[in-house]
Parts: C-alpha cells; sequence; structure tokens
C-alpha cells in the first residue's frame, strides 16, 4: 500500500518506515487465510533454497522459484485469500487492488501468463529469432527455460520498482524493491506457525490485522503522518 497517502501532510515515512508500512499492509490485507500463509512459508523456504542456488546454477535455481516458489505464493492468494469485504480493515477487495504498491492481482495475471507463455515461445522457437544459441536435448530446453524465467524474474522486479519511482516516490520503489527480496526471510518469521493453526481447524487468522500487533515502525510513522 501506499505509504504516505494523506494530502496535506507534508511528513514522509523515512526508507525503513515505508518498508515496515509495506510489510504491515501486504500482511494485514492479503494473507487472512491460514492456507494462503502456509504456502507463503513453503513458498518461502524454496525461494531461500533457489537464493543460494543462484550462485551454483542459475537456471535450476529460477525453475526452482517459478515452479514451486511463484507457484504456491500465488495458488494461496488466487484460490484461498477471502476477496470479500474486509470487516477488519474497513476495506473492499476493489479498494485494496486499487492502492496496492505491488503486482495486484490484475498485474499478476499478466505475469503469470508470460510465465506460461514463455514455454511454448521457448519450444516452438529454440533461438528466440537468433538472439541464443538453440538448445540441444530436453535437457538444455530447462537451462534455457530457467534462464529465461529468471530473465522475466529480475525484468518484472526492476521494471515496477522505475515505474514506483515515477507514480511514488523513489523511496516507495527501493522500499518495495526490498521488500520483495527479502519476503522469503521475513514470511518464515511470520508464517511459521501457520500449518500448526491450519492442522487445529484454524482457517481464518484470528488476530490477522489487529493494529496492536503493528510493528513499532508502522505505529510511529502513522503517528507523525497524524
Amino acid at each position: 500500500m501506499k505509504a504516505n497517502q494523506q494530502s496535506g501532510n507534508t511528513h514522509r515515512p523515512s526508507f525503513l518506515q515505508t518498508l515496515a508500512i509495506q510489510r504491515w499492509d501486504d500482511h494485514r490485507y492479503y494473507h487472512h487465510s491460514r492456507i494462503n500463509q502456509t504456502l507463503h512459508l513453503i513458498s518461502a523456504i524454496s525461494f531461500v533454497v533457489a537464493y543460494g542456488l543462484l550462485f551454483v546454477d542459475p537456471a535450476l535455481a529460477a525453475l526452482l522459484a517459478w515452479v514451486v516458489s511463484m507457484s504456491a505464493r500465488q495458488a494461496g492468494h488466487f484460490f484461498f485469500e477471502p476477496l470479500g469485504y474486509d470487516q477488519r480493515n474497513q476495506a473492499s477487495h476493489e479498494h485494496k487492488e486499487e492502492i496496492k504498491v505491488g503486482y495486484n492481482l490484475q498485474r499478476k495475471i499478466v505475469l503469470m501468463a508470460l510465465w506460461v507463455a514463455i514455454p511454448a515461445v521457448l519450444w516452438l522457437m529454440p533461438s528466440l529469432g537468433g538472439l541464443i544459441t538453440p538448445a540441444v536435448g530436453f535437457k538444455g530446453y530447462l537451462h534455457d527455460l530457467g534462464l529465461a524465467w529468471l530473465a522475466l524474474g529480475v525484468g518484472g522486479l526492476i521494471f515496477r520498482t522505475v515505474h514506483l519511482f515515477f507514480i511514488a516516490s523513489v523511496t516507495e520503489g527501493l522500499a518495495w524493491m526490498s521488500k520483495i527480496l527479502t519476503d522469503p526471510f521475513h514470511d518464515i518469521w511470520l508464517y511459521h506457525g501457520a500449518p500448526l493453526a491450519l492442522l487445529r481447524g484454524e482457517l481464518i487468522d484470528p488476530h490477522h490485522g489487529d493494529p496492536a500487533h503493528a510493528p513499532q515502525a508502522v505505529k510511529q510513522a502513522r503517528q507523525q503522518q497524524g
């Protein structure tokens, strides 16, 4: 969510405050479901593994990140997160989609469509019109696919970051980029208890979005904004 939405207020949150606000708003608006939280935990763990693989095999890291991490993450949002009126936060789904800083569901559909299209394009055009050396065998195809998906992920991150520079602020864009890159570690800390809660039959987090649980940096920023 946009960190400084109140008109007439001259105070601008710091980078760390903006990062904390984006994290808190993302959690309280988009992670009500314990199933979604559990899928985010699975996604986060596999993302951390993919981070390590980047230094060894970037193509394999991208395959893991997109096939396991992103699939689990987006399935939680598309299929399990409630899309009705958010009573806790007094916000409609449409309002949350409109003010979301990063990729809302509509933008995610475009991103996922590109993700699905790349394997078909690479299969039909192994050289991508002469841009790359055609892969040899299925293993070579998977290697090229991984690199193409890696380029999509990096490109999507850079595109939205720069876009935020112009429609919001440089601070907002850099905070969002930092949030995306560190989300796997933050999600492990945030949602490590979700699977056990789910096994107890708890489908919705009862404390979700409680202002009392907001990080101190968020509370300070809200106070400074008046």
